[in-house]
């Protein structure tokens, strides 16, 4: 089958960038990026592209060269419905926080209410992709929902999940390490495999392009985020060793990042990880585990998770005990709230936990991110529920820039390792300060020594 309609259900972090560089890459495809948030499909058509709702660097300029030529974003979603060959399912699948499975699951309840979306509109056969990451054995249920319509439509359903890292979404996607495709084993699944394979391959090399069965494409996807938050936990945990020995856990990691079997990626000691995936992926693959009565397993990957939350609460811990055992009454400056730099998403953000801790103490937080505005802030804590949306508000400022977010404060938390943080003038920024001034580096980007020179207290994670 030759695609030349192409829709996506879902215009978030995922959907809306890998229809982008469809649309860029292949002219001849009409691509249609579909979600009932009125708000946020107003935000990919806005004039100014440079308004759109994802930060990605390239993005914004690949969306100005297809918007309006062969890619559309629309709230009319059965129309895109109706007229695709192929249709990516691409929204959110949050942690479960009702009912069985509750803080581990995936909820499946908006990869359902596609399902029966695209079975009550589609007149004709259709290509299903899942591109959300979902648990095993999804495709099944979605196949199961889209064949028993009674209207005799005929489904494939293709596992085809995304791997890419937020801040270098645009990159991930123009020179992908691997496209994964699972599908079914029939002469039909091998046909609808084979018309995906055919749309990446008008940029992808065919090598870096991999079939497999569904299953193994879906468990992929979380197996490969685990083994990346796993090397994160690793590191993390000797950073703490590394504190108490007097070791440096930068010299470490360079040190077994150089064996060849080890590698470097992945082993930058910090306050955690965050991000919508790993964490999520993980509790998905806990619950899977234990769902099969492999216990063992799950409580294998489970202690990656407890340890980026240790590393998230040792991190305000320490800045309370440095600043004398009390921070009430304390402004204590935050650059970044981001969970990474490069990109304006904080879902999991180390900084949200950060702040919500310090807050437990009376501290108030002044914010600067670049790209992160107060009321994503305040949204962020409130889904906490640890206090009142008022509370919150209350000790939280938010700043335009650095240097008037640092002004008076106490300390300094770095918990984003934007780029820009290191050019600051660092000698403004300690005359404006509380003496003695402390920096809490929790992304260990600072010149320690240039700092301490300067007369800042510097405390790093890992050293």
């Amino acid at each position: 089958m030759k695609i030349t309609k192409i829709c996506c259900i879902g215009a978030g972090y995922v959907g809306g960038p890998t229809m982008a560089i469809i649309a860029q890459k292949c002219p001849q495809i009409q691509v249609t990026v579909v979600d009932l948030n009125e708000e946020r499909i107003a935000a990919w058509n806005h004039t100014d592209v440079s308004q759109i709702p994802i930060y990605e660097p390239g993005l914004s300029e690949i969306v100005a060269e297809a918007r309006g030529c062969n890619l559309f974003f629309s709230t009319n979603v059965e129309k895109a419905i109706d007229e695709a060959q192929m249709i990516f399912i691409s929204v959110n699948t949050p942690t479960k926080t009702y009912g069985k499975g509750k803080g581990m699951a995936a909820d499946l309840k908006f990869i359902e209410l596609c399902a029966r979306q695209i079975a009550k509109v589609a007149k004709d056969n259709k290509i299903v992709v899942e591109k959300s990451t979902l648990p095993v054995r999804t495709a099944e249920a979605i196949k199961s929902i889209l064949d028993n319509t009674g209207n005799g439509v005929k489904f494939q359903i293709l596992s085809n999940p995304e791997f890419l890292a937020e801040g270098t979404a645009v990159q991930d996607l123009l020179h992908p390490d691997r496209i994964l495709i699972g599908g079914d084993i029939t002469e039909e699944g091998q046909k609808a495999i084979q018309a995906l394979v055919d749309v990446y391959a008008n940029w992808v090399p065919l090598e870096r392009i991999l079939t497999t069965n569904v299953w193994s494409s879906e468990l992929s996807k979380l197996t490969a985020n685990a083994f990346l938050a796993q090397r994160i936990s690793s590191i993390n945990a000797m950073s703490e060793l590394c504190e108490k020995t007097g070791a440096d856990v930068n010299e470490v990691a360079k040190a077994i990042g150089m064996d060849s079997r080890i590698g470097s990626k992945f082993l930058k000691a910090s306050v955690g990880f965050g991000g919508s995936c790993f964490q999520k992926d993980i509790l998905n693959l806990v619950y899977i585990a234990k769902s099969y009565g492999l216990n063992e397993v799950a409580d294998y990957w489970e202690q990656v998770i407890i340890m980026n939350d240790h590393q998230k609460r040792r991190f305000s811990d320490n800045i309370v005990k440095t600043l004398y055992n009390t921070v009430s009454g304390k402004k204590i400056a935050f650059l970044g709230w981001a969970f990474k730099k490069d990109t304006n998403d904080t879902r999991e953000s180390a900084a949200i936990y950060v702040a919500d801790d310090l807050i437990s103490e009376n501290a108030t937080i002044a914010v600067y991110d670049p790209k992160v505005v107060r009321k994503k802030v305040l949204a962020d804590l409130d889904y906490l529920e640890t206090r009142t949306t008022e509370a919150n508000s209350n000790s939280i400022l938010s700043f335009e820039t650095p240097y008037e977010a640092c002004e008076g404060a106490h300390a300094i938390a770095i918990l984003t390792e934007w780029d820009e943080f290191v050019a600051y003038d660092w000698q403004k920024i300690y005359d404006s300060m509380q003496k003695p001034a402390f920096v809490f580096d929790g992304r260990n980007i600072l010149d320690k020594t240039v700092l301490q020179k300067i007369g800042f207290v510097y405390q790093a994670v890992g050293s």
